[in-house]
């Protein structure tokens, strides 16, 4: 029984899981939601899976349901771009009361903005990027390019272990379409930083096809998730996008990937990319 103390968000995440099992699966499948579960149990993540998801904003778009997308796949990482503080602080209650998984999280905010995330017109939330892992998080930075374009842009990392190994873990968000001088900059940054460590995975948008010049300082560091990507036009890269075009990465460095899966998602215009990866 709920006590007299219980919080209205966890009341209202012990309402929703009760009505699931009252009413019965939803799902094609005959699950409570679509996509498949790849942890062994319910609870359980994939310890050597890390994820990227550009979760869009804004959009009309329930938290509860980015949070059943991202339990289908159960990975130990994932990054988030478009993330309001507020949403990702529901996504993960969501995570660990109706599926059963528990993440630590960081955030890399870049923006306080009202009309990206809500609050106060003098209080506004939070908006940039998120990490949720499984494992504990260390050594945290938040970094805001000296250049974000259009819009205010940065990138995070964090010091977790991921296959049994210590990383570090970054998550970007570069500057828009048409703002290729601007990315350029940016990933000069990102790519002398993420040099200086041995272990490095790259999660990000990075508003950019493989082959786009700016990319070149971390294809020369790091590889694709994808074995099938490269940056030249022989490459075979699976689109990440509803407009076909392949603008998320999941980019290794003293990792290599087992498996690489794209899957489109009705709550974003960018799909959830994953791979399962093991050290080197």
């Amino acid at each position: 029984m709920l006590g007299r103390g219980t919080s209205p968000r966890l009341l209202a995440a012990a309402m929703l899981a009760v009505c699931m099992v009252l009413v019965g699966p939803s799902a094609p499948n005959g699950g409570l939601f679509a996509g498949p579960r790849h942890a062994a149990a319910a609870g359980d993540v994939v310890p050597n899976r890390v994820m990227t998801w550009n979760i869009c904003n804004p959009c009309e778009v329930s938290d509860v349901d980015r949070a059943a997308d991202i339990a289908a796949y159960a990975p130990q990482v994932i990054g988030l771009q478009e993330a309001c503080v507020r949403d990702v602080e529901r996504i993960r209650e969501y995570l660990e009361n109706l599926h059963g998984l528990v993440y630590h999280v960081e955030y890399g905010s870049v923006l306080r903005k009202w009309g990206r995330c809500g609050g106060a017109p003098w209080s506004p939330g939070a908006f940039g990027q998120a990490i949720l892992s499984a494992a504990p998080m260390t050594d945290p930075v938040n970094v805001e390019y000296p250049d974000g374009g259009s819009e205010d842009r940065g990138y995070m990392a964090v010091t977790t272990t991921v296959a049994g190994q210590s990383v570090r873990v970054f998550n970007t968000h570069l500057a828009q379409r048409r703002q290729e001088a601007v990315r350029a900059d940016q990933t000069r940054v990102l790519a002398a930083e993420a040099a200086r460590h041995d272990r490095a995975i790259l999660l990000g948008d990075f508003n950019a096809v493989p082959d786009a010049p700016e990319l070149t300082g971390i294809w020369a560091l790091a590889t694709d998730a994808d074995p099938q990507c490269r940056p030249s036009p022989t490459g075979t890269c699976l689109p990440t996008t509803d407009w076909q075009s392949k603008f998320d990465y999941v980019f290794l460095r003293g990792f290599v990937p087992l498996r690489h899966r794209v899957h489109p998602t009705p709550y974003s215009d960018h799909h959830l990319l994953h791979t399962d990866v093991k050290p080197v």
